[in-house]
Formats: C-alpha cells, structure tokens, sequence
C-alpha cells in the first residue's frame, strides 16, 4: 500500500488549505482512513477520519475542517478552512494501518 500526500504549505491565519491523499496498491476502497497531525511538542491526534459510515472529528477542528472522499475511488481531501496557528504541525494520512510520509502545514498569526 502507498500512500501519497499533498497540499500542505505556510498560510496565514484565516485562510484555507485543502490536503490530498491518494491510496494505490489495495482494493479495499476507503472505509477506515482520515488525517492526524502531529503539532510541534505533543502527540500525534486524530484530525478527521472515516471508519465505514462513521466521520470523527477532532474536537478543536470541527466546524472548520471536512474530510471528503475525491472523484477517485482512492483519494480524500481535508479542506481546511479559518486555520489557526495551533494547526501548525505534520499532518499523516492514514489508511488501514499504514502511514503516509506526512505534509508539512504552517499558519502564522
């Protein structure tokens, strides 16, 4: 399984990014994978994710961010929206058990 990340970047407060992920090598569509970041200090946490017909939300996120499935069979989005610097971190995808490399995502105040 690979996984593969993109959109991340530096953006000031306010503004919005939208993350991607794309998933190759399994045929299992899309049923357990979602985002989580690890900010600068802590532990890494659950932004938003899909378990079958289930969507988790992180509580400091919700509201602001949607996790959605692309027009691919094999790709969610994480639109970000009113960020925040304490949304400063790596953000992973996740898929099943694997890992994607992570995307960096800076907001300054």
């Amino acid at each position: 399984v690979r996984l593969v990340e993109s959109g991340g970047g530096s953006v000031h407060a306010g503004e919005s990014l939208r993350l991607s992920c794309t998933v190759s090598g399994t045929t299992f569509g899309l049923s357990h994978m979602g985002w989580y970041r690890r900010a600068p200090g802590k532990e890494r946490e659950v932004v938003a994710a899909v378990f079958g017909s289930n969507i988790v939300y992180g509580d400091s996120v919700k509201g602001r961010f949607t996790i959605s499935r692309g027009d691919g069979r094999n790709t969610i989005h994480l639109e970000m929206n009113n960020l925040k610097p304490e949304d400063t971190g790596v953000y992973y995808c996740k898929y099943f058990n694997d890992w994607g490399q992570g995307t960096q995502v800076t907001v300054s105040s």
